[in-house]
């Protein structure tokens, strides 16, 4: 999730532990140790682009590493700080431990994806409950924290970490009832559905996004599932086929390779862009959940030398129209607006 939030929720799990015990300082600790395992942000790489992808979100997210990156948060904010104010080193051990816990965690509530189990296993879970953003979800600690801090609250501390795991109640709720409605929606179409993807759209858990693969090609869909339930349409766009789209490949080239690393961070939703055919989209991540219209993808060169890596673009910059449109799903009741 998004830094605030991270920081927000490790802090949440930690008050319980906190209570009045110099309150301000230890939430300010809390709040950076949940927000350190972000920190493998760092690792890139100038001549390979997707270095980052394969780093973030790993060891430091992983489930195993929790105690060592408690130690090593508790070890910089004791001397840095901790010890000056009379906070004792197990107090501040067992704060910073509780904080980074829930970094991981939450991150693979969203549908990034998380490597909890490296390394073991660099499987990315997402259990696509919630979006990578989501102010509904946050606001709320924020709020609730900020009293529970300047009042010295322990319930309204309380009530926030209720909040969070309601939340996630709620989002796992949402993701079932899309499920149902686009079984009937699948079933009409005569599909038989394999890969199948449901997962919040942008900053919300009432417009979900639906991807499916049939016949070796990805149906994209959105529905919103509000008090009343509605379908808002979709699109299509054909499963990647390297020996298809890009003959010329030499299979033992980097481009290649970096082909392969792309396709396991996209769990193999991967697509050739509409727009140019010298691109590699991740099909799951657009602005609208019913359009392909994606957020970063790889250029292929066809003139490149054996040993060059591929180019990552993003396409991040989105018109005021689509967050429109976005809205419009989100808050009308009428079916099949788009």
């Amino acid at each position: 999730m998004d830094p605030l939030s991270q920081g927000l929720v490790g802090t949440s799990i930690s008050h319980l532990y906190i209570k009045n015990k110099k309150i301000l300082l230890m939430s300010l600790i809390a709040f950076l140790s949940a927000m350190s395992p972000d920190l493998d942000i760092f690792f890139r790489s100038q001549t390979d682009p997707l270095l980052f992808f394969e780093f973030h979100r790993q060891f430091t997210h992983s489930l195993i590493f929790i105690p060592i990156g408690g130690l090593l948060c508790s070890i910089f904010f004791y001397y840095l700080i901790a010890k000056r104010c009379r906070i004792s080193f197990i107090s501040t051990l067992v704060v910073c431990t509780l904080a980074y816990s829930t970094h991981g965690l939450v991150d693979a509530t969203t549908s990034y994806g998380t490597q909890l189990y490296w390394p073991f296993s660099n499987e990315r879970v997402s259990f696509n409950i919630i979006s990578v953003v989501d102010p509904l979800f946050t606001f709320p600690v924020l709020i609730l924290l900020i009293f529970s801090i300047s009042k010295r609250s322990y319930t309204l501390s309380l009530l926030s970490v209720i909040w969070i795991f309601f939340y996630y109640s709620l989002g796992k709720m949402q993701e079932q009832r899309v499920s149902s409605i686009m079984e009937e929606v699948i079933k009409e179409r005569g599909h038989v559905p394999s890969n199948l993807l449901v997962k919040p759209s942008f900053a919300n858990i009432i417009v979900w996004k639906i991807i499916y693969e049939h016949e070796n090609v990805y149906y994209v869909d959105a529905v919103r599932a509000g008090v009343t339930n509605s379908y808002l349409g979709g699109t299509s766009i054909a499963k990647l086929d390297i020996s298809k789209s890009f003959p010329w490949l030499d299979k033992k080239s980097q481009q290649a390779k970096d082909i392969e690393r792309f396709r396991w961070f996209a769990d193999n939703y991967l697509s050739v862009h509409p727009n140019n055919p010298m691109q590699i989209i991740d099909v799951r991540y657009s602005t609208l959940p019913n359009k392909v219209l994606p957020l970063w993808s790889i250029e292929l060169n066809k003139f490149a030398d054996n040993n060059a890596h591929i180019k990552y673009v993003t396409s991040r910059t989105t018109s005021s129209r689509n967050y429109g449109e976005l809205l419009k799903m989100i808050f009308s009741k009428n079916k099949n607006l788009l």
